[in-house]
Protein backbone atom coordinates (compact mmCIF):
# COMPACT_ATOMS: atom_id res chain seq x y z
CA UNK A 1 0.00 0.00 0.00
CA UNK A 2 1.50 3.35 -0.89
CA UNK A 3 0.93 6.35 1.60
CA UNK A 4 -2.21 8.00 -0.55
CA UNK A 5 -4.21 6.46 2.57
CA UNK A 6 -3.15 8.34 4.93
CA UNK A 7 -4.35 11.41 3.37
CA UNK A 8 -8.13 10.08 3.06
CA UNK A 9 -10.64 10.68 5.09
CA UNK A 10 -12.74 7.87 3.87
CA UNK A 11 -13.23 5.79 7.42
CA UNK A 12 -13.65 2.15 5.61
CA UNK A 13 -9.95 2.46 4.87
CA UNK A 14 -8.80 3.63 8.14
CA UNK A 15 -7.99 2.38 11.79
CA UNK A 16 -10.01 -0.50 12.22
CA UNK A 17 -10.65 -1.24 8.98
CA UNK A 18 -7.07 -0.31 7.86
CA UNK A 19 -6.19 -3.15 5.29
CA UNK A 20 -2.66 -4.92 5.77
CA UNK A 21 -0.45 -5.36 3.48
CA UNK A 22 1.15 -8.71 3.52
CA UNK A 23 0.40 -12.95 3.86
CA UNK A 24 1.53 -14.31 6.84
CA UNK A 25 2.09 -17.99 8.40
CA UNK A 26 2.48 -17.75 12.00
CA UNK A 27 2.90 -21.09 13.78
CA UNK A 28 2.05 -21.75 17.33
CA UNK A 29 0.58 -18.91 18.44
CA UNK A 30 0.38 -17.66 22.08
CA UNK A 31 -2.55 -18.40 24.03
CA UNK A 32 -3.38 -17.02 27.63
CA UNK A 33 -5.86 -19.29 29.53
CA UNK A 34 -7.48 -23.15 28.27
CA UNK A 35 -8.35 -24.12 24.77
CA UNK A 36 -11.07 -26.29 25.04
CA UNK A 37 -9.35 -29.75 23.67
CA UNK A 38 -12.14 -31.11 21.66
CA UNK A 39 -12.39 -27.63 19.54
CA UNK A 40 -10.05 -29.05 16.56
CA UNK A 41 -10.77 -27.74 13.00
CA UNK A 42 -10.54 -24.10 11.83
CA UNK A 43 -11.94 -20.61 12.67
CA UNK A 44 -12.19 -18.68 9.36
CA UNK A 45 -12.88 -15.51 8.25
CA UNK A 46 -13.24 -12.91 5.12
CA UNK A 47 -13.04 -9.36 4.57
CA UNK A 48 -12.65 -6.48 2.13
CA UNK A 49 -8.79 -5.98 2.18
CA UNK A 50 -7.52 -4.00 -1.42
CA UNK A 51 -4.57 -5.82 -1.76
CA UNK A 52 -3.81 -1.57 -4.02
CA UNK A 53 -5.08 1.67 -3.47
CA UNK A 54 -8.39 2.43 -4.73
CA UNK A 55 -8.44 4.66 -7.46
CA UNK A 56 -10.64 7.06 -5.39
CA UNK A 57 -10.73 6.34 -2.41
CA UNK A 58 -13.01 8.85 -1.40
CA UNK A 59 -15.63 6.85 -2.92
CA UNK A 60 -14.36 3.80 -1.97
CA UNK A 61 -17.24 1.63 -0.52
CA UNK A 62 -16.69 -0.79 2.34
CA UNK A 63 -18.29 -4.05 1.01
CA UNK A 64 -15.59 -3.58 -2.33
CA UNK A 65 -12.02 -4.46 -2.08
CA UNK A 66 -10.18 -7.88 -2.38
CA UNK A 67 -11.05 -10.47 -0.56
CA UNK A 68 -8.95 -11.42 2.30
CA UNK A 69 -9.58 -15.13 4.33
CA UNK A 70 -8.06 -15.34 8.10
CA UNK A 71 -8.13 -18.45 9.33
CA UNK A 72 -6.54 -19.80 13.00
CA UNK A 73 -6.07 -23.94 13.30
CA UNK A 74 -6.66 -25.42 16.57
CA UNK A 75 -6.19 -28.63 18.05
CA UNK A 76 -5.06 -30.77 21.25
CA UNK A 77 -6.08 -27.40 23.05
CA UNK A 78 -2.84 -25.63 21.00
CA UNK A 79 -3.51 -22.92 18.55
CA UNK A 80 -1.25 -24.26 15.40
CA UNK A 81 -1.32 -21.61 13.11
CA UNK A 82 -2.50 -18.26 11.86
CA UNK A 83 -2.71 -17.78 8.19
CA UNK A 84 -4.10 -14.75 6.08
CA UNK A 85 -4.47 -15.02 2.29
CA UNK A 86 -6.04 -12.69 0.00
CA UNK A 87 -8.66 -14.80 -1.97
CA UNK A 88 -7.40 -14.80 -5.83
CA UNK A 89 -8.87 -13.30 -8.88
CA UNK A 90 -7.51 -12.34 -12.05
CA UNK A 91 -6.53 -9.29 -10.56
CA UNK A 92 -4.82 -10.20 -7.48
CA UNK A 93 -2.63 -12.63 -9.30
CA UNK A 94 -1.38 -10.19 -11.68
CA UNK A 95 -0.83 -7.91 -8.37
CA UNK A 96 0.90 -10.16 -6.77
CA UNK A 97 2.57 -11.21 -9.86
CA UNK A 98 1.47 -14.81 -10.16
CA UNK A 99 -0.82 -17.09 -12.89
CA UNK A 100 -4.55 -16.51 -12.83
CA UNK A 101 -6.35 -19.34 -10.65
CA UNK A 102 -8.87 -19.92 -13.72
CA UNK A 103 -12.37 -21.27 -13.03
CA UNK A 104 -15.24 -19.43 -14.38
CA UNK A 105 -16.61 -16.33 -13.79
CA UNK A 106 -20.38 -15.36 -14.15
CA UNK A 107 -20.61 -12.84 -16.41
CA UNK A 108 -17.48 -12.05 -17.15
CA UNK A 109 -16.48 -11.60 -13.40
CA UNK A 110 -12.59 -12.89 -12.77
CA UNK A 111 -11.51 -9.27 -11.69
CA UNK A 112 -12.31 -9.52 -7.76
CA UNK A 113 -12.08 -11.97 -5.34
CA UNK A 114 -14.98 -13.08 -2.74
CA UNK A 115 -14.58 -11.22 0.11
CA UNK A 116 -17.59 -11.51 1.91
CA UNK A 117 -17.87 -15.09 3.81
CA UNK A 118 -16.32 -18.41 4.03
CA UNK A 119 -17.21 -21.87 5.34
CA UNK A 120 -17.48 -25.74 4.72
CA UNK A 121 -19.57 -27.51 2.75
CA UNK A 122 -19.34 -30.46 0.54
CA UNK A 123 -16.19 -31.77 1.86
CA UNK A 124 -14.90 -28.17 0.93
CA UNK A 125 -13.78 -24.91 2.23
CA UNK A 126 -15.61 -22.19 0.27
CA UNK A 127 -15.03 -18.19 0.06
CA UNK A 128 -18.30 -16.06 -0.89
CA UNK A 129 -19.39 -12.70 -2.00
CA UNK A 130 -22.99 -11.53 -3.39
CA UNK A 131 -24.19 -9.53 -6.38
CA UNK A 132 -22.32 -11.63 -9.28
CA UNK A 133 -19.44 -13.44 -7.66
CA UNK A 134 -18.75 -16.82 -8.02
CA UNK A 135 -17.71 -18.82 -5.18
CA UNK A 136 -14.19 -19.89 -4.62
CA UNK A 137 -12.51 -22.96 -3.62
CA UNK A 138 -10.02 -22.60 -1.39
CA UNK A 139 -7.19 -25.43 0.30
CA UNK A 140 -7.41 -26.25 4.02
CA UNK A 141 -4.06 -23.92 4.08
CA UNK A 142 -6.24 -21.62 2.52
CA UNK A 143 -4.74 -21.21 -0.81
CA UNK A 144 -7.38 -20.42 -3.52
CA UNK A 145 -7.71 -23.53 -6.18
CA UNK A 146 -10.08 -21.61 -8.43
CA UNK A 147 -13.39 -20.35 -9.43
CA UNK A 148 -15.88 -22.84 -8.35
CA UNK A 149 -19.65 -22.29 -9.67
CA UNK A 150 -20.59 -25.69 -8.06
CA UNK A 151 -19.48 -28.31 -10.68
CA UNK A 152 -20.96 -26.48 -13.70
CA UNK A 153 -24.24 -26.12 -12.33
CA UNK A 154 -24.81 -22.68 -10.57
CA UNK A 155 -26.49 -20.83 -13.68
CA UNK A 156 -26.26 -17.08 -12.83
CA UNK A 157 -25.08 -15.15 -9.37
CA UNK A 158 -24.86 -16.71 -6.06
CA UNK A 159 -25.06 -15.32 -1.87
CA UNK A 160 -22.57 -14.66 0.91
CA UNK A 161 -25.14 -15.82 3.17
CA UNK A 162 -26.46 -19.41 2.23
CA UNK A 163 -28.07 -20.76 4.86
CA UNK A 164 -28.09 -24.82 5.97
CA UNK A 165 -30.70 -27.26 6.28
CA UNK A 166 -29.94 -29.38 8.93
CA UNK A 167 -32.84 -31.63 8.13
CA UNK A 168 -32.38 -32.11 4.09
CA UNK A 169 -28.47 -31.16 4.36
CA UNK A 170 -28.63 -28.54 1.46
CA UNK A 171 -27.54 -25.18 1.53
CA UNK A 172 -30.52 -22.24 0.23
CA UNK A 173 -29.85 -19.11 -0.51
CA UNK A 174 -31.31 -15.54 -2.79
CA UNK A 175 -29.23 -14.13 -5.26
CA UNK A 176 -29.01 -10.87 -7.36
CA UNK A 177 -27.11 -9.43 -9.69
CA UNK A 178 -26.76 -6.10 -11.62
CA UNK A 179 -27.30 -5.92 -14.55
CA UNK A 180 -27.86 -9.31 -15.02
CA UNK A 181 -30.72 -10.09 -12.54
CA UNK A 182 -32.21 -6.54 -13.85
CA UNK A 183 -35.59 -7.65 -13.13
CA UNK A 184 -35.73 -10.31 -10.35
CA UNK A 185 -33.52 -12.03 -7.97
CA UNK A 186 -33.48 -16.23 -8.01
CA UNK A 187 -33.83 -18.29 -5.29
CA UNK A 188 -31.08 -21.29 -5.33
CA UNK A 189 -30.92 -24.59 -3.73
CA UNK A 190 -27.22 -26.86 -2.90
CA UNK A 191 -27.79 -30.17 -2.62
CA UNK A 192 -25.08 -31.82 0.07
CA UNK A 193 -23.07 -33.43 -2.75
CA UNK A 194 -22.44 -29.11 -3.86
CA UNK A 195 -24.25 -29.10 -6.77
CA UNK A 196 -27.49 -26.98 -7.88
CA UNK A 197 -30.35 -28.99 -7.60
CA UNK A 198 -33.41 -26.04 -8.09
CA UNK A 199 -33.62 -22.28 -9.04
CA UNK A 200 -36.54 -20.27 -8.92
CA UNK A 201 -36.81 -16.79 -10.72
CA UNK A 202 -38.93 -14.02 -8.71
CA UNK A 203 -39.89 -10.85 -10.19
CA UNK A 204 -38.61 -7.99 -8.09
CA UNK A 205 -39.10 -4.15 -9.02
CA UNK A 206 -35.76 -1.72 -8.57
CA UNK A 207 -33.04 -4.62 -7.91
CA UNK A 208 -33.56 -4.63 -4.23
CA UNK A 209 -29.84 -5.56 -2.33
CA UNK A 210 -30.58 -8.62 -0.70
CA UNK A 211 -27.97 -9.77 1.45
CA UNK A 212 -29.50 -12.78 3.36
CA UNK A 213 -32.06 -15.00 3.17
CA UNK A 214 -34.07 -16.98 6.03
CA UNK A 215 -35.66 -20.16 5.69
CA UNK A 216 -38.32 -22.69 7.55
CA UNK A 217 -39.48 -25.98 7.04
CA UNK A 218 -42.20 -24.75 4.75
CA UNK A 219 -40.93 -21.31 3.25
CA UNK A 220 -37.71 -19.27 1.86
CA UNK A 221 -37.85 -15.40 2.58
CA UNK A 222 -37.45 -12.50 0.49
CA UNK A 223 -36.35 -9.81 2.02
CA UNK A 224 -37.65 -7.13 -0.55
CA UNK A 225 -36.58 -3.93 1.37
CA UNK A 226 -35.42 -0.26 1.04
CA UNK A 227 -31.89 -0.62 -0.21
CA UNK A 228 -31.96 -0.71 -4.36
CA UNK A 229 -29.73 0.03 -7.34
CA UNK A 230 -29.13 3.80 -7.20
CA UNK A 231 -27.97 5.76 -10.09
CA UNK A 232 -27.08 8.51 -7.89
CA UNK A 233 -24.44 6.39 -6.32
CA UNK A 234 -23.32 5.08 -10.18
CA UNK A 235 -22.89 8.76 -10.82
CA UNK A 236 -20.66 9.33 -8.19
CA UNK A 237 -18.58 6.49 -8.83
CA UNK A 238 -19.34 4.25 -5.96
CA UNK A 239 -18.00 1.07 -6.69
CA UNK A 240 -20.93 -0.89 -4.66
CA UNK A 241 -23.97 1.56 -6.51
CA UNK A 242 -26.47 0.76 -3.98
CA UNK A 243 -28.63 3.55 -2.16
CA UNK A 244 -31.47 4.21 0.45
CA UNK A 245 -34.97 4.32 -1.54
CA UNK A 246 -37.74 6.10 -0.14
CA UNK A 247 -39.82 5.33 -3.19
CA UNK A 248 -39.27 1.66 -3.26
CA UNK A 249 -42.52 -0.36 -1.50
CA UNK A 250 -40.86 -2.55 1.30
CA UNK A 251 -42.23 -6.25 1.57
CA UNK A 252 -41.32 -9.80 2.79
CA UNK A 253 -41.98 -12.74 1.01
CA UNK A 254 -42.82 -16.45 1.85
CA UNK A 255 -42.13 -18.21 -1.06
CA UNK A 256 -43.17 -22.13 -0.66
CA UNK A 257 -40.08 -24.18 -0.78
CA UNK A 258 -41.81 -26.99 -2.73
CA UNK A 259 -42.89 -24.02 -5.72
CA UNK A 260 -41.20 -24.35 -8.75
CA UNK A 261 -42.02 -21.14 -10.29
CA UNK A 262 -42.19 -17.86 -7.98
CA UNK A 263 -45.77 -17.47 -8.70
CA UNK A 264 -47.53 -18.86 -5.33
CA UNK A 265 -44.89 -16.52 -3.19
CA UNK A 266 -46.90 -14.70 -0.38
CA UNK A 267 -46.62 -11.20 -0.17
CA UNK A 268 -46.53 -9.01 3.29
CA UNK A 269 -46.05 -5.62 3.73
CA UNK A 270 -43.72 -3.73 6.43
CA UNK A 271 -42.50 -0.76 7.33
CA UNK A 272 -39.78 1.15 5.52
CA UNK A 273 -36.24 -0.27 6.80
CA UNK A 274 -33.50 -2.79 6.05
CA UNK A 275 -31.77 -5.34 7.15
CA UNK A 276 -28.58 -7.65 6.26
CA UNK A 277 -28.97 -9.81 8.46
CA UNK A 278 -31.42 -13.04 10.03
CA UNK A 279 -30.38 -14.61 13.27
CA UNK A 280 -32.80 -17.55 12.74
CA UNK A 281 -36.20 -18.09 11.75
CA UNK A 282 -38.99 -20.99 11.97
CA UNK A 283 -42.81 -21.78 11.68
CA UNK A 284 -44.61 -21.24 15.11
CA UNK A 285 -47.58 -23.45 16.24
CA UNK A 286 -49.84 -21.03 15.14
CA UNK A 287 -48.56 -21.18 11.63
CA UNK A 288 -46.79 -17.85 11.25
CA UNK A 289 -43.39 -17.57 10.17
CA UNK A 290 -41.19 -16.04 12.94
CA UNK A 291 -37.82 -13.94 12.34
CA UNK A 292 -34.84 -12.25 14.91
CA UNK A 293 -33.34 -9.66 12.73
CA UNK A 294 -31.03 -6.44 13.34
CA UNK A 295 -33.27 -4.02 11.40
CA UNK A 296 -31.96 -0.45 10.23
CA UNK A 297 -34.23 2.69 10.03
CA UNK A 298 -32.04 3.94 7.65
CA UNK A 299 -29.31 3.06 5.37
CA UNK A 300 -26.43 4.01 2.85
CA UNK A 301 -28.68 7.41 2.30
CA UNK A 302 -27.01 10.28 4.30
CA UNK A 303 -23.77 7.82 3.80
CA UNK A 304 -23.68 6.00 0.84
CA UNK A 305 -20.22 4.18 1.54
CA UNK A 306 -21.40 2.05 4.58
CA UNK A 307 -24.13 0.71 6.72
CA UNK A 308 -23.40 2.66 10.17
CA UNK A 309 -23.42 6.20 8.94
CA UNK A 310 -27.22 7.07 8.98
CA UNK A 311 -29.08 4.56 12.00
CA UNK A 312 -27.54 1.98 14.24
CA UNK A 313 -29.43 -1.64 14.05
CA UNK A 314 -31.64 -2.36 16.75
CA UNK A 315 -32.38 -6.14 17.83
CA UNK A 316 -36.37 -6.78 16.35
CA UNK A 317 -38.83 -9.63 15.15
CA UNK A 318 -41.21 -10.14 12.75
CA UNK A 319 -44.32 -12.45 13.21
CA UNK A 320 -45.52 -13.59 9.73
CA UNK A 321 -49.52 -14.40 9.16
CA UNK A 322 -49.17 -16.33 5.75
CA UNK A 323 -52.64 -16.36 5.42
CA UNK A 324 -53.56 -12.55 6.63
CA UNK A 325 -50.51 -11.20 4.90
CA UNK A 326 -49.80 -9.20 8.49
CA UNK A 327 -46.52 -8.57 10.13
CA UNK A 328 -46.58 -7.88 13.54
CA UNK A 329 -42.97 -5.70 14.20
CA UNK A 330 -41.80 -5.96 17.54
CA UNK A 331 -38.42 -4.02 19.04
CA UNK A 332 -36.53 -6.78 21.28
CA UNK A 333 -33.36 -3.88 22.50
CA UNK A 334 -32.64 -0.78 21.01
CA UNK A 335 -29.11 -1.20 21.70
CA UNK A 336 -26.86 -1.27 18.35
CA UNK A 337 -26.94 -5.27 17.58
CA UNK A 338 -25.21 -7.02 14.49
CA UNK A 339 -23.85 -10.25 12.77
CA UNK A 340 -26.31 -12.37 14.91
CA UNK A 341 -25.51 -15.98 15.52
CA UNK A 342 -27.51 -19.05 17.14
CA UNK A 343 -26.88 -22.74 18.32
CA UNK A 344 -26.95 -24.34 14.80
CA UNK A 345 -28.95 -27.47 15.85
CA UNK A 346 -31.75 -24.50 16.61
CA UNK A 347 -31.70 -24.10 12.72
CA UNK A 348 -35.08 -23.58 11.62
CA UNK A 349 -36.76 -24.48 15.10
CA UNK A 350 -37.92 -21.82 17.77
CA UNK A 351 -34.75 -21.08 19.86
CA UNK A 352 -34.27 -19.58 23.42
CA UNK A 353 -30.81 -17.62 22.82
CA UNK A 354 -28.96 -15.85 20.91
CA UNK A 355 -25.58 -13.86 20.40
CA UNK A 356 -25.04 -10.49 18.28
CA UNK A 357 -22.08 -8.03 18.20
CA UNK A 358 -22.61 -4.70 19.86
CA UNK A 359 -22.22 -1.63 17.24
CA UNK A 360 -21.30 1.83 18.57
CA UNK A 361 -23.07 4.00 16.50
CA UNK A 362 -20.03 6.61 15.25
CA UNK A 363 -17.01 6.81 13.79
CA UNK A 364 -14.41 4.44 14.98
CA UNK A 365 -15.71 1.05 13.34
CA UNK A 366 -15.17 -0.95 16.79
CA UNK A 367 -17.32 -3.25 17.79
CA UNK A 368 -18.30 -3.37 22.09
CA UNK A 369 -19.45 -6.23 23.97
CA UNK A 370 -20.84 -10.09 22.81
CA UNK A 371 -24.61 -9.97 23.89
CA UNK A 372 -26.68 -13.07 24.62
CA UNK A 373 -30.47 -12.54 24.41
CA UNK A 374 -32.73 -14.60 26.29
CA UNK A 375 -36.27 -14.84 24.22
CA UNK A 376 -38.62 -16.03 26.31
CA UNK A 377 -36.97 -14.10 29.64
CA UNK A 378 -35.94 -10.95 27.69
CA UNK A 379 -32.98 -11.23 29.70
CA UNK A 380 -29.64 -9.95 27.74
CA UNK A 381 -26.36 -10.86 29.24
CA UNK A 382 -22.91 -8.52 28.01
CA UNK A 383 -19.80 -9.70 28.28
CA UNK A 384 -17.51 -6.62 27.91
CA UNK A 385 -13.77 -6.98 26.61
CA UNK A 386 -12.73 -3.97 28.49
CA UNK A 387 -12.07 -0.37 27.35
CA UNK A 388 -11.15 0.03 24.04
CA UNK A 389 -11.96 -3.23 22.90
CA UNK A 390 -14.72 -4.96 20.92
CA UNK A 391 -15.62 -8.40 19.79
CA UNK A 392 -16.73 -9.06 16.09
CA UNK A 393 -19.15 -11.76 15.05
CA UNK A 394 -19.93 -14.31 17.67
CA UNK A 395 -19.73 -17.74 16.31
CA UNK A 396 -21.51 -20.72 18.34
CA UNK A 397 -19.89 -24.19 18.17
CA UNK A 398 -21.74 -26.53 20.37
CA UNK A 399 -19.72 -28.85 23.21
CA UNK A 400 -19.33 -32.34 22.46
CA UNK A 401 -21.75 -34.66 23.43
CA UNK A 402 -24.02 -32.59 24.84
CA UNK A 403 -27.63 -31.62 23.14
CA UNK A 404 -28.89 -28.62 25.09
CA UNK A 405 -29.23 -25.67 23.84
CA UNK A 406 -26.79 -22.80 24.45
CA UNK A 407 -24.39 -25.46 26.22
CA UNK A 408 -21.29 -24.19 23.57
CA UNK A 409 -18.45 -22.29 23.06
CA UNK A 410 -18.52 -18.68 21.68
CA UNK A 411 -15.57 -17.80 19.61
CA UNK A 412 -15.37 -14.41 17.93
CA UNK A 413 -12.27 -11.50 17.09
CA UNK A 414 -11.45 -9.09 19.26
CA UNK A 415 -10.08 -5.97 18.04
CA UNK A 416 -8.03 -3.88 20.27
CA UNK A 417 -8.08 0.20 19.65
CA UNK A 418 -5.57 0.60 22.54
CA UNK A 419 -2.40 -1.37 20.89
CA UNK A 420 -1.32 1.24 18.10
CA UNK A 421 -2.29 2.36 14.71
CA UNK A 422 -2.78 0.46 10.84
CA UNK A 423 -1.24 -2.34 11.13
CA UNK A 424 0.01 -2.31 14.55
CA UNK A 425 -3.64 -2.28 15.90
CA UNK A 426 -3.68 -5.99 17.76
CA UNK A 427 -6.26 -8.48 17.51
CA UNK A 428 -7.06 -11.99 19.66
CA UNK A 429 -9.35 -14.70 19.18
CA UNK A 430 -11.25 -15.42 22.38
CA UNK A 431 -13.63 -18.01 23.09
CA UNK A 432 -16.25 -17.58 25.60
CA UNK A 433 -18.69 -20.27 27.41
CA UNK A 434 -21.74 -19.76 25.77
CA UNK A 435 -23.33 -20.63 29.64
CA UNK A 436 -21.71 -18.29 31.23
CA UNK A 437 -21.16 -15.58 29.17
CA UNK A 438 -20.26 -12.82 31.64
CA UNK A 439 -17.63 -14.72 33.03
CA UNK A 440 -13.94 -14.42 32.16
CA UNK A 441 -12.71 -15.23 28.63
CA UNK A 442 -11.89 -19.43 28.92
CA UNK A 443 -8.68 -18.24 26.07
CA UNK A 444 -7.83 -15.79 24.16
CA UNK A 445 -5.01 -16.53 21.31
CA UNK A 446 -2.76 -13.44 19.98
CA UNK A 447 -3.01 -13.08 16.61
CA UNK A 448 0.13 -11.67 15.05
CA UNK A 449 -1.12 -8.78 13.37
CA UNK A 450 -4.05 -6.44 12.60
CA UNK A 451 -7.32 -8.02 11.42
CA UNK A 452 -9.42 -4.92 9.58
CA UNK A 453 -12.86 -4.96 10.67
CA UNK A 454 -14.94 -6.73 8.28
CA UNK A 455 -17.61 -9.42 7.65
CA UNK A 456 -18.07 -12.63 8.40
CA UNK A 457 -16.68 -16.38 9.62
CA UNK A 458 -17.29 -19.81 10.51
CA UNK A 459 -15.97 -22.89 12.49
CA UNK A 460 -15.26 -25.35 10.14
CA UNK A 461 -14.62 -28.77 12.39
CA UNK A 462 -11.91 -30.79 10.76
CA UNK A 463 -15.01 -33.78 10.50
CA UNK A 464 -16.42 -31.39 8.07
CA UNK A 465 -13.24 -30.57 5.94
CA UNK A 466 -10.78 -32.61 6.47
CA UNK A 467 -6.70 -31.65 6.07
CA UNK A 468 -5.17 -32.28 3.18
Amino acid sequence: MTDQLAHTTNRYLQGMCAPVSTEVTALDLPVVGTIPAELEGRWLRNGPNPVADPADPMQHHWFSGDGMVHGVRLRDGKAEWYRNRWVRSDAIAQALNEEPVGGPGFGGRTSNGPNTNVGGFAGKTWAMVEGGGTPCELTYELDTVARNDFEGTLPAAFSAHPKFDPSTRELHAMTYCWPDLVDHIQYVVVGEDGRVNKTVDIPVPDMPMVHDISITDRFAVVFDLSVTISFDAMAKGINVPFGWNHDHPTRLGLLPRNSSDGEDIIWCDVDPCATFHPLNAYDDADGNVVIDFCRYERMFDTDQLGPFGDAPPTLDRWTINPETHKVNEERIDDRGHEFPRHDPRMGLKPHRYGYTAEVLYGGSMLHGSTFKTDYRTGEITEHSYGTGRGGAEPVFIPKEDSNAEDDGWIITLVHDANSGEGESLGAELCILDANDLSAPEVARITLPHHVPVGFHGNWVPDSSVAPA
